[in-house]
């Protein structure tokens, strides 16, 4: 069985976060808890169930809030390139979304992701360099707004990436280690560029994969 423990820490408060995986043949099932669920005693809270079948749904059930989330992916061909289909639906809150991404080849790829009843829809388009660097625009029509990201891959498993969001306009940086088997690490840091005091915000994650 394979156990994977996460941890965050940021300037106002630190959590951690623990999921038990096993494999039943093609089909994975979770649990996860969070500290909620052992502080003041064992308790429901923070408490998450998952099965997935990988590439064809995925569902979750929030222990606490009695909710359910489905999620069903398939694949198509338009123009014999792949079209990647992503149907989300949350029973609590009843919303669904939609998800598509478009791969025209490894280097280039469109997706557009649409919440049912919002008359919204956000449009993204990704570009590898030389599979090294990332760039990815993407425009929120309701908003009418860009964001924008560039991520590069350094010292072969090392990810640095930048993001910029015009409407609140926050800049952030992010540093990821990939332990490869064992887990990863990150750093977050943002900006609010239209505060005066420009005080970054700092988090750090991490995932540290076991075999029970």
């Amino acid at each position: 069985m394979k156990a994977t423990l996460k941890t965050k820490y940021d300037a106002d408060k630190s959590g951690a976060a623990s999921t038990l995986a096993v494999n039943a043949g093609d089909v994975k099932l979770r649990a996860s808890i969070t500290d909620a669920t052992i502080i003041n005693g064992p308790s429901l809270n923070g408490l998450a169930l998952s099965v997935e079948k990988p590439g064809f749904f995925i569902v979750d059930y929030n222990v606490p809030k009695k909710d359910l989330r489905f999620q069903f992916m398939n694949t198509v061909k338009v123009a014999e390139k792949p079209l990647n289909l992503t149907y989300i639906h949350s029973w609590a809150d009843n919303r669904t979304i939609l998800d598509g991404t478009l791969v025209f080849d490894s280097a280039n790829k469109v997706s557009a992701n649409h919440t049912l009843g919002s008359g919204n829809c956000k449009l993204k388009y990704t570009y590898v360099h030389e599979g090294a660097t990332t760039f990815e625009p993407s425009y929120d029509v309701a908003k009418n707004s860009w964001d924008f990201a560039v991520s590069r891959k350094v010292y072969g498993d090392d990810v640095f990436k930048a993001t910029y969001q015009t409407t609140s306009k926050v800049l952030g940086l992010e540093w990821t280690r990939n332990l490869k088997s064992s887990g990863n690490f990150k750093v977050v840091a943002s900006v609010n560029m239209a505060d005066e005091s420009k005080r970054p915000k700092v988090t750090a994650e991490s995932t540290w994969n076991f075999e029970v």
